[in-house]
């Protein structure tokens, strides 16, 4: 009875520890060479490294302006989210990085449009030197079913 007992909470266990294991997840479009991974998941949490408004699969800006940007930009968090089984309703935190803060009330606009109701916890700083000299750069926390 006892070895059965120590089984069962053996492999529960051990169960437990896989899913908090660290998992790198890969997409396409994502830009060979860099030194960091697009989204980690741990447990049922994905860690999204800061995207910004590129073409997807280069390093190339889809847009000069900070709408079109922002746009990009969360298209490419939703590409991303979706091939790690998730979406932009399961975002619960972002960060924005804008490179100046004036940018703010366009950027907002469009940020809306893509979290229309019970939108993810946000911070929002403004700075300098994002890559590639994009305008903006979100970075988010999303759940996995």
């Amino acid at each position: 009875m006892r070895l059965a007992i120590l089984s069962v909470l053996l492999i529960a266990s051990a169960a437990a520890l896989r899913a908090q294991q660290r998992q790198v997840i890969h997409g396409p479009g994502e830009v060979a060479g860099l030194p960091f991974s697009s989204v980690v998941r741990v447990g049922n949490m994905l860690y999204l490294s800061g995207q910004i408004g590129n073409v997807p699969g280069t390093r190339q800006l889809a847009d000069t302006g900070i709408a079109g940007q922002t746009r990009q930009t969360l298209e490419n968090i939703s590409a991303v989210l979706a091939n790690a089984w998730s979406s932009l309703d399961r975002v619960v935190k972002c960060t924005v990085f804008l490179a100046d803060i004036k940018d703010y009330a366009a950027m907002n606009a469009v940020y809306a449009t893509y979290f229309p109701t019970d939108p993810p916890a946000r911070s929002t700083v403004a700075g300098s030197g994002l890559a590639l000299g994009a305008r903006v750069e979100i970075e988010c926390l999303a759940t996995v079913g």
